[in-house]
């Protein structure tokens, strides 16, 4: 698995467990870390398309 893509659903699964516990403040700062790191991923994963195509032609 893609280590940043992991670190995402790491603290994904974290939140979800923090929210079945009821700690919804530490809930919510794991799914906001969790959605940032999804997010980091996913615009690097566009880059690195890009980047890999010029580099073909």
């Amino acid at each position: 698995m893609i280590p940043m893509l992991g670190w995402a659903l790491l603290f994904f699964i974290f939140a979800i467990v923090a929210g079945i516990f009821g700690f919804l403040g530490i809930a919510s700062a794991l799914a906001g870390i969790a959605k940032i790191l999804f997010v980091v991923f996913i615009v690097l994963f566009i880059v690195s398309l890009i980047v890999g195509r010029r580099r073909v032609s």
